[in-house]
This record gives structure tokens, sequence and C-alpha cells, in this order.
């Protein structure tokens, strides 16, 4: 298994990192793709994946919650940065009108700019999504031929959303959202829908702690050794077995991701 998102600079992983990768391996998971979300925290992934060679790559980019505070060169920092082989994606970029942290006019163009880096770096595009679909979807739809690959980071949308981004030819990351009774609702009943070779897994630690995790963890901290309960719940609500999950969607990475060791 590969964990294409995980947010290993969180602080809350500061005291334990060690430990955190080495129940990951002893849990079957093979990498880890760290998130970046603005060029601080992308900067800190990169470190992370040169401590880490053989075990960690990573994304570079600006989260849509940060595009009010870019700096000016701020294309040209990530541009630099993925000059690295450890960078696979461009992101975690995109556009989140739920919260609306930063101006929807700022989110646009961080977006649009780092859209046509991907484009111009020939690198995928690791991408956020909240109550702006149409949006989002709209900006990227006339790149679909220029990017190598486009993966729908932490999928939680509606059935009609979710074959929008299949038909555009999108990687589907699924999360410990589906195993939320509460409000996964919806994703359960679409899940089915992603075939296997568009399918990727993914914890997002330390948020979204799988909720069928028996007995409840101490800590409400996730790590990337529950990816194993995501992939129990992906063949709980589709036909596919864990192993064909855990097979397939680990080929998945390494293709998308140009990801060899």
């Amino acid at each position: 298994m590969i964990d294409i998102g995980i947010n290993l600079t969180n602080n809350r992983f500061d005291k334990d990192r060690d430990d955190v990768l080495l129940r990951a391996k002893s849990n079957g998971v093979n990498g880890l793709l760290v998130t970046g979300t603005n060029i601080l925290e992308s900067q800190k992934a990169l470190k992370l994946c040169q401590k880490y060679a053989n075990y960690l790559n990573c994304t570079v980019g600006v989260h849509p919650h940060d595009a009010d505070n870019v700096q000016h060169d701020y294309i040209d920092l990530i541009e630099k940065l993925a000059e690295s082989p450890f960078v696979k994606a461009i992101g975690e970029c995109g556009l989140d009108f739920n919260r609306n942290f930063s101006t929807p006019e700022n989110q646009i163009k961080v977006f649009s700019n780092q859209i046509e880096l991907a484009a111009k770096l020939d690198l995928p595009l690791f991408l956020h999504q909240r109550d702006a679909f149409e949006q989002w979807y709209s900006l990227l739809l006339p790149y679909v031929d220029k990017i190598p690959a486009m993966v729908a980071h932490c999928f939680t949308g509606s059935i009609i959303e979710l074959q929008q981004c299949l038909d555009a030819g999108m990687y589907i990351g699924i999360t410990g959202w589906l195993c939320d009774e509460r409000r996964g609702k919806e994703l359960r009943d679409a899940v089915s829908v992603i075939p296997l070779e568009r399918l990727m897994i993914e914890t997002d630690a330390p948020y979204l702690t799988p909720r069928t995790i028996k007995p409840k963890p101490k800590s409400s901290r996730n790590e990337p050794s529950y990816l194993p309960y995501i992939v129990r719940a992906i063949a709980e609500f589709t036909d596919y077995s864990e192993q064909q999950i855990i097979e397939q969607t680990e080929q998945n990475s390494r293709q998308v991701f140009n990801w060899n060791s």
C-alpha cells in the first residue's frame, strides 16, 4: 500500500515521527506521499523526504486556505522545489469555498497559476475541492490533456461529481471519510463507481481517523498505519477484494507519481 496523502510535517507528529513510520511499515504501508500545503510546509516535506529517502516522496504547492498569504514569487519557489526528484506532484492545490479562509478571487488565481505550472513541468496535480466543484472543474477541464494526471485528493462529493471527475480521467483518493457513518453515506453510495485502475488510498493524517477502528485509539490523531481500515471499508462498499485494492492502488500510485523505489 502507498498512502498518497499524509500531512507528515504537522506538529502532531513531532514527538514520535520515527515510530509513526515504523508502525506504517509494519502494517504494510510501502511508501508515503507527504503533502505540501504552502511554501514552508512544502520545504519541510522535502526535508523529510531527504531524511527518509527510501520511504517518502512529496507534493509541493499552496492550499486554497493559504492563497491570501502567498509571496509575490511563490510560483518560482514551487518550481525550484519541484526540481527535486522527491517531488512527485504540484499541490495540494484547489478551491475551498466552504471555509473561505482565503478570498475566492485569490483562491482562483493561485489555483490557476499552479495548474499552469503543473502543465509546464509535466507533473501531476494533487487536488483539493470543497463546495466549489463547478468552478474547480471548469478551471481544470482545459488542462486534462496537458497534465499527466490529476488526483482528486480526499474525494467526498456526490456520485454525479465523481462521474465527472472520472470522465475527465482523474484518479480518486479515498480517505477515512468513508469509515464515518455520520457523514460518509453519500461517498459510500458512490465509491463502487470508481474503477480499480483509478482508485488511490490515503489517510490525510493526522486528520480523518477511521471511526471503524476497534478498540477506539486513545489518541484522535490519525496515522498511516491505519490505512488498512480504509482498504477494508472500500472492500465493504464495492465488489473489490481487499487484496485487489491493495495491489491495484499501489500500482496506480507508483505509475502516476513515477514512484520507483
